[in-house]
């Protein structure tokens, strides 16, 4: 039987969308465009269930399950009522072995404007009709149902992902301002990796984008190791989500991957994380302050880093003479290597002294706005 065709919503922090795009396109997933903060494509409850295995950029997928109109709480109330909730959710939830809660955002624009009271009355609506448990708040739900009422188009969308998807299962010891794994793949595809070279952090934390490189360079499966909202699904179909898994083609590579930090402590972590992952057997972590920092042998490839940026640990004027080493370093012994950096400071940046090139849109990043700085190929 032919499965319906409806939108899907791949989420990802402003400033990176096309960059998702160039994944999603490349993933082959169908009629993708790139939106504010995400890509949409058209597909099926099996481009869900691949779109949340495989792909390593994006923060969600949601899946558009229908939409009415209303005009008022009392229609909202009924049309909520008639909803076909019961194809939707599976039987543990029906069975109040799982619970739900509903997030809605509104806009001027409906009559409907009081996003509290639209909650209430679609939940008690889904209680009351099909039995459903209500969680007590969004991080407590096993299903959150998300709701748009824009110009008075009531239009429902269904978080499959649950957890976020840059909890990819591995990563259970971090160190302060951790990366998120999805911004790491995201950032390293912006930086022109494919998985054919080398990678050094020279301040690699808890060692997200390194692990996050040796996982492309074999490609791992971004959600091998993690369970998904869509298994309590009522279209969720285990036979052919095995078959995803099992279809996917881990391949071989020797690249090598380099971090380093001054804090012994991370660098433990680091190792850890990498252990979990599948990929300490490519990953070298040492504890190394940035000035001491040695070329590994071999071809060159690309250095990434996510200094501090003072926002949020150190003070921006104790932070130059870092900056400036870091620089100092690429310069001196790294010579046919390309450099990217996130900072949220232009100046930060400049210390360095290096050939960036024109930065792009900020990225938002944990409250901040963030840029990613290139180089080409240092000469």
């Amino acid at each position: 039987m032919t499965q319906p065709i409806f939108e899907i919503f791949l989420s990802t922090v402003p400033g990176l969308e096309h960059v998702l795009l160039d994944e999603v396109v490349e993933a082959g997933f169908k009629n993708p465009v790139a939106t504010g903060g995400g890509v949409t494509i058209q597909g099926d409850w099996a481009d869900v269930w691949r779109a949340n295995l495989t792909l390593r950029g994006p923060s969600k997928v949601l899946a558009r399950i229908g939409e009415f109109r209303a005009f008022h709480l009392a229609q909202l109330d009924k049309r909520a009522r008639k909803f076909p909730w019961g194809d939707i959710l599976g039987q543990a939830i029906l069975d109040n072995e799982l619970s739900i809660k509903v997030e809605v955002n509104t806009n001027k624009k409906s009559k409907i404007y009081h996003a509290g009271a639209a909650v209430e009355r679609i939940e008690r609506a889904i209680h009351e009709e099909f039995g459903a448990k209500i969680a007590e708040g969004l991080e407590d739900a096993d299903i959150v149902i998300k709701v748009r009422i824009d110009d008075n188009n009531v239009i429902f969308s269904i978080d499959t992902s649950g957890k976020g998807l840059h909890k990819r299962g591995h990563k259970q010891a971090m160190g302060k301002a951790p990366m998120r794994e999805t911004m790491a793949a995201l950032t390293l595809r912006a930086c022109g990796y494919t998985g054919d070279e080398p990678v050094l952090d020279p301040m690699c934390g808890s060692g997200t984008f390194l692990i996050e490189a040796a996982e492309i360079s074999r490609n791992f499966m971004a959600g091998r190791a993690r369970s998904f909202a869509f298994e309590s699904l009522a279209s969720y179909d285990e036979t052919a989500v095995r078959r995803i898994r099992e279809a996917w083609t881990i391949q071989n590579s020797d690249q090598q991957f380099y971090g380093s930090d001054r804090n012994v402590n991370v660098i433990g972590f680091a190792k850890d994380n990498a252990t979990r992952a599948g990929v300490a057997g490519q990953c070298h972590f040492t504890p190394t302050q940035v000035s001491n920092l040695e070329r590994p042998e071999g071809s060159a490839g690309l250095v990434i880093v996510n200094p501090p940026y003072g926002a949020r640990i150190g003070k921006k004027k104790d932070l130059f003479a870092l900056y400036a080493s870091f620089g100092d370093v690429m310069r001196e012994k790294f010579k046919g290597w390309r450099v990217g950096m996130i900072t949220s400071d232009t100046q930060l940046a400049e210390a360095t002294r290096l050939p960036w090139k024109p930065t792009e849109a900020p990225i938002a990043h944990g409250g901040l706005k963030v840029k990613l700085f290139q180089t080409g190929v240092l000469r």
